[in-house]
């Protein structure tokens, strides 16, 4: 299978299949001890007889011989230490050049675990192959050491972070090592040594002078016990993965990096790059670049406030039964009457404790009315104003307008709820299904002076009817959200700005 290849694509093949038949059989072990972890891969490995030899020798199976993992490892690791093997060479300009790098681990106080020597054994075997091929390899290792961990561990025993992250570092360093990895360890770093510290912080000045960074009110997931702001995948069913705390949705002061300002460039990257599909379409879901219609719903009784909604579907427009606000939307205080105020706000303290992703993941719609209402920008009709948790504040305007005829999570709610349904497209062909929702393109009906248009040019016809009498008009959005950046109170990136605080006399 090998031996049709140049020698040097013969070694890496070799080391690929290696590599891959060591962790899949390891895949069936628990991942103990470093020692364990590989004398179960080499023993794995080594001890495996050919088809040949095992038919031959059916009658009586030969005894495995053990890889001498004692004997080998110290030896050449020892090697490979004195006479700095994985040393980056000073540069010689007429060699080619490669930089291996591995996603710095978080240096926790548990050491490794098989995910770990899994990833980095690929860029391992990357990095010896281009050696072996005459190129200049700069292989580092650094350990991305700030986090809430240990700031959680310092607040339970009274324990600097600094020095439990110095502890933990030399026992995954001690581990790594046991692995036998290439690693240049001269080039070795903490994102918490001063000297790199330092450079994190001039990069955060000069986004923030390029106003690329700046301080914003987030709604943010806040646990009150650990006294941070959580990520969402650190949320689980309402609680904290670390303390199993409550934890709620607040608008909170935070630094965010603008990344949505680039938006337009990340996903014009993506053009001709040769990634998998998988991993492309995950990037694009994750920009969600979307074309569409801003529509602006004036609050009825109200001369300066009013909902805005983004669609890709103007052609629905008409169709609109109801408009449902995310319980964190600015308006939801103002809008509610005061028959309805108790049940909104109990809503909205149930709905603050669930992160974002548990909000999107389930499969039951909840709302509560407000009581009150917005006027159709288009024909002046009164459309009641319900607050969903299935909106997400943080996503687009934090408001949708409801067209149940066309929408299946629109339609869903509405039946729940007993809510109006307006049908306003139909079929080119075939007749209308009135038992779910008709989201597919089609023909305009119940729509005034857009009926008979297709979709298409009905979603012009109506995204410049609103752009002419000042109630929207054509706009792009993106899923992607600026990147909240201050997390941690302490054992956190430094942010090289403070603002002065001033107490009463």
């Amino acid at each position: 299978m090998v031996s049709g290849l140049p020698s040097v694509d013969r070694v890496f093949v070799a080391a690929i299949m290696i590599w891959g038949t060591a962790m899949r059989r390891l895949s069936a072990h628990a991942f103990v001890t470093p020692k364990q972890y590989r004398q179960r891969a080499f023993v794995s490995l080594f001890s495996t007889t050919s088809a040949k030899e095992s038919s031959s020798s059916a009658s009586a199976p030969a005894t495995p011989t053990p890889y001498p993992f004692a004997e080998v490892e110290p030896k050449w690791q020892k090697y490979w230490e004195e006479n700095e093997t994985f040393k980056t060479p000073k540069r010689d300009s007429s060699k080619p050049k490669k930089f291996v790098l591995d996603m710095f681990p978080y240096p926790s106080g548990a050491g490794l675990h098989v995910g770990h020597p899994e990833g980095y054994t690929a860029s391992d075997v990357m990095a010896r192959y281009w050696r072996m091929t005459g190129h200049d390899v700069l292989h580092p290792i650094g350990w991305d050491a700030f986090g809430l961990p240990a700031e959680q561990f310092a607040v339970q025993t009274g324990a600097q972070p600094e020095e439990t992250t110095k502890n933990n570092i030399a026992n995954f360093k001690r581990q790594l090592k046991m692995l036998g990895f290439s690693y240049d360890w001269e080039k070795e770093l903490a994102t918490t040594d001063i000297n790199y510290v330092k450079w994190t912080q001039w990069i955060f000045l000069q986004l923030f002078k390029k106003g690329l960074a700046e301080q914003s009110e987030v709604s943010v997931n806040w646990c009150p016990a650990l006294g941070t702001v959580l990520a969402n995948e650190e949320v689980i069913n309402g609680k904290s993965e670390r303390g199993d705390h409550p934890v709620m949705r607040l608008p909170l002061r935070q630094w965010v990096l603008k990344i949505t300002e680039y938006a337009d460039r990340l996903e014009a990257g993506l053009d001709g790059l040769d990634w998998p599909a998988g991993t492309m379409t995950a990037q694009q879901q994750w920009i969600g670049k979307s074309t569409g219609c801003e529509i602006v719903f004036d609050v009825e009784g109200s001369d300066n406030e009013s909902v805005t909604v983004f669609t890709t579907r103007a052609d629905t427009l008409m169709g609109v039964t109801y408009v449902t606000l995310a319980p964190e939307h600015p308006l939801v205080s103002s809008i509610t009457t005061p028959g309805q105020k108790e049940a909104v706000d109990r809503y909205v303290e149930e709905t603050s404790s669930r992160s974002d992703m548990d909000r999107t993941a389930a499969k039951e719609k909840t709302g509560v009315f407000t009581g009150g209402y917005v006027l159709h920008p288009i024909s002046g009709e009164r459309v009641p104003v319900w607050v969903g948790d299935y909106v997400l504040g943080s996503y687009g305007t934090g408001a949708v307008m409801a067209v149940p005829a066309h929408d299946t999570r629109d339609f869903e709610f509405a039946e729940k709820f007993g809510l109006d349904v307006k049908w306003v497209v139909e079929p080119t062909k075939g007749e209308l299904n009135k038992e779910e929702a008709f989201t597919e393109s089609g023909v305009a009906t119940n729509s005034g002076e857009f009926d008979g248009m297709k979709t298409k040019k009905c979603k012009d016809a109506i995204t410049n009817k609103l752009k002419e009498i000042g109630k929207g008009g054509p706009q792009i959005t993106y899923k992607l959200r600026d990147w909240v950046f201050s997390r941690q109170r302490y054992w956190g990136e430094p942010i090289p700005i403070y603002f002065p605080v001033e107490f009463p006399e």
